[in-house]
């Protein structure tokens, strides 16, 4: 049974204030006596069980500072076994070398215990006895391998509470618009202790630490915007994800521990443990994957919390800063920031301040501030309107699209200043666009990008009628249950071969309910909305973009992975790490609670979007044999949520997931890189509905977001009265 949804519209420091018990932060690791937990009237538990962690991480945020640092067990973090403090003048290696006598002093001292030792000395004895009833000979052993060594955060934390203020009004805003726990707002601690401008390594950006695959769900992220870096706008997006793992996951602290491990990765773990109690999950749950990070980022949370709550307990008089106030005005078309700063007598750096969406090739006159977007402006501009701005800026400062940059590939005998001077550019400009030395050498084959050139402005930016909601496309065929190729063909008047060609079907049983087919090549815009000189597609190269965007994070993350970092030993390798106050692994967020694993039984449950021929190719067969195996008829297409079983031997299951997943990936890649979610909204079925008439009534919804939201829900059998929540997805403005 899913916990009751709070609607709540007081701020949230007034929320947690009046809500808040106070806590006494231990000295030692040991068990605390009396456990404090959240009011009952809250959803967010803190189980008596889990407080000598959450004891833990108060510590290392309030008492221990980044040149500081704790050795301690990675299990029983009641098991501290001293606080190391670091000279200012040691470097990294240095640091490491002491840590890593103190841990061969440790190991040795609980060899002499494993061993059954009776002439302990004080120190052993004290070791002893923080192990209490865990005490034996095979715990020891264990424990000389899981020495761990957590970095202090205290001066960290303490500069994350004053920055929060900006902020705090604005995440209590979002977070009670859509009915979530107010507490959450303490999250931002843990993930970048409220600093806007964290990066990750492996690609977590923003107050809210997005991956890109994930923040591309509810935000813009292209070459000119990335609004992970947006606090205001991030908020928003971090409010949709965590509904998104509570109507999931139907527990608080297990959709706050999947903003960390991921909603797929919690969902498996509720499965596999039968329960939805954090405490048995925690303790008990067993993954390659759910490591150190994912079992305290619960606990963390709960730790920032209680010092959000009374941070004068611990750190003394904090005065946050004063909210961030600002005015908006919506861009009337693509125009250059320069431009805009001009115009309006505002400062590079003010507007940089107030729009960090906008990224450098924006304020370095790569690409333009986007038509649509909503630039900040100081708050007593606020007499500045979209109709003002069109009338005033230079007509010829008016784009309709972004600037192209141009390629060209390298050739054979090719230098960089005959290929500048070949394409009219400096031989700088083009070495500079490239990251390049004028005197470097050129390898052939290699692109190379040319320095963008001005465009053809238009003098005027008519806006282009949309088309009104519901409304039909003519060039596009919804698949009904029961079609085949061969009878929408014939419907539509559209040869086969063309339908193939057009939809790159890799044979005729590639058809699913709900799927849309192109029946013509896409027409031209007309010529009166189009820079001249543009001549790409932008949606198709920011879907391309996305793609190679989601690939380099993979590999990162893949990397992060595979290499396990070494514990930080200072600030400034904790901050190169990633920006988290937890020990987070980067590899956050994963937002598709799709399962696509095969089952031990040789079976998968058939995902939207999914075909015979699909299956095939992943596993290097024919689509008949597949039919066969399953009994299907020629013609008749696989029904979303379904049991299909594979065949034995055809390839090897890791290959055939992996296959799968790419090929999901990059389908929900392609879709976010022009739309984004923009909330959800419950939908009850009607006698006669069928998933082609429910997808039909929310223009633009694919089937396999729809699944995403309904996981639980069998599609190929609606009743009147099934209630389904249906994310509403809007197409992005100025792409």
């Amino acid at each position: 049974m899913k916990e009751t949804r709070h609607r709540l519209t007081l701020p949230v420091w007034l929320l947690l204030a009046c809500a808040g018990v106070p806590l006494c932060a231990q000295e030692s690791g040991s068990a605390v006596s009396e456990a404090v937990t959240a009011p009952a009237s809250s959803p967010i538990v803190r189980p008596p069980e889990l407080e000598r962690d959450v004891q833990f991480w108060i510590k290392v945020y309030t008492k221990v500072s980044t040149s500081q640092g704790l050795l301690h067990d990675e299990h029983n973090l009641g098991v501290v076994y001293t606080t190391v403090t670091f000279d200012p003048s040691m470097s990294p290696k240095e640091r490491r070398e002491r840590l890593d006598e103190l841990r061969d002093k440790y190991r040795a001292m609980l060899k002499r215990l494993a061993q059954g030792a009776t002439d302990l000395s004080p120190e052993e004895d004290k070791l002893r006895e923080l192990f209490g009833v865990e005490a034996s000979p095979a715990r020891y052993r264990q424990a000389m391998d899981e020495i761990r060594f957590q970095l202090g955060q205290a001066d960290r934390f303490k500069a994350g509470l004053i920055r929060s203020g900006a902020w705090e009004s604005h995440i209590a805003d979002a977070l009670a618009k859509l009915g979530l726990p107010p507490e959450i707002a303490a999250l931002p601690h843990v993930e970048s202790s409220f600093d806007p401008t964290a990066y990750s390594k492996v690609g977590a950006s923003g107050l809210w630490q997005f991956m890109r695959s994930t923040g591309r769900r509810f935000l813009r992220i292209d070459d000119a915007v990335d609004e992970r870096m947006d606090p205001f706008l991030a908020s928003e997006a971090a409010a949709q994800l965590l509904d998104f793992n509570y109507r999931l996951l139907g527990s608080w602290p297990l959709a706050i521990t999947a903003y960390n491990h991921g909603a797929a990765g919690m969902a498996r773990a509720k499965d596999a443990m039968g329960t939805t109690d954090i405490v048995r999950i925690v303790r008990e749950h067993r993954s390659r994957s759910f490591g150190f990070a994912s079992r305290n980022f619960y606990v963390c949370f709960l730790a920032a919390l209680e010092i959000d709550r009374h941070p004068e307990k611990y750190f003394g008089p904090v005065e946050r800063r004063a909210a961030v106030r600002f005015s908006e005005v919506e861009m009337p078309a693509f125009v250059p920031a320069a431009a805009v700063q001009k115009l309006l007598q505002v400062s590079r750096g003010e507007l940089e301040r107030l729009n960090p969406a906008l990224r450098s090739t924006v304020w370095q006159g790569q690409r333009h501030i986007p038509k649509g977007y909503r630039l900040r402006l100081p708050p007593d501009a606020s007499q500045w309107t979209t109709q003002m701005l069109a009338s005033r800026l230079d007509p010829n400062e008016l784009y309709a699209g972004q600037p192209r940059p141009r390629s060209i590939r390298v050739r054979r005998g090719d230098t960089l200043a005959g290929l500048a001077r070949a394409n009219g550019v400096g031989v700088q400009d083009l070495a500079r666009a490239n990251n390049l030395k004028t005197s470097a050498k050129l390898r052939t084959g290699r692109t190379l990008l040319l320095p963008v050139e001005a465009r053809a402005a238009l003098a005027s930016v008519a806006p282009t009628p949309a088309p009104a909601a519901g409304a039909s496309n003519p060039a596009q065929y919804v698949v009904k249950s029961g079609d085949s190729l061969t009878d929408i063909a014939t419907r539509t008047r559209v040869p086969m071969q063309t339908l193939v060609a057009l939809n790159q079907l890799r044979n005729p049983d590639s058809l699913y309910e709900g799927q849309r087919l192109r029946l013509a090549a896409d027409e031209s815009p007309p010529p009166d909305v189009l820079v001249a000189a543009v001549t790409a597609d932008p949606k198709t190269e920011a879907a391309a973009e996305a793609l190679l965007s989601d690939r380099r994070e993979e590999s990162e993350v893949a990397v992060a992975a595979e290499r396990p970092r070494p514990e930080p030993v200072s600030a400034s390798q904790a901050e190169a790490q990633g920006p988290a106050l937890s020990p987070g692994n980067g590899v956050a967020q994963a937002s598709d609670p799709v399962d696509y694993e095969v089952r031990e039984d040789g079976t998968i449950r058939i995902a939207a979007a999914e075909t015979i021929g699909h299956f095939a190719d992943w596993l290097g067969t024919s689509a008949s044999r597949l039919r066969t195996l399953n009994g299907l008829k020629a013609g008749r297409p696989v029904v979303m949520g379904r049991r299909f079983k594979l065949p034995p031997g055809a390839a090897s299951h890791a290959q055939f997931e992996q296959k799968r997943r790419d090929y999901h990936h990059q389908l929900q890649a392609a879709f976010f890189a022009s739309y984004r979610i923009a909330g959800t909204e419950t939908y009850v079925t009607r006698r006669g509905d069928s998933l082609w008439a429910i997808t039909q009534r929310y223009e633009g919804l694919p089937v396999w977001l729809l699944q995403q939201y309904n996981t639980d829900l069998d599609f190929s059998d609606l009743r009147p009265g099934t209630q389904m929540v249906v994310p509403k997805v809007e197409q992005l403005a100025g792409l």
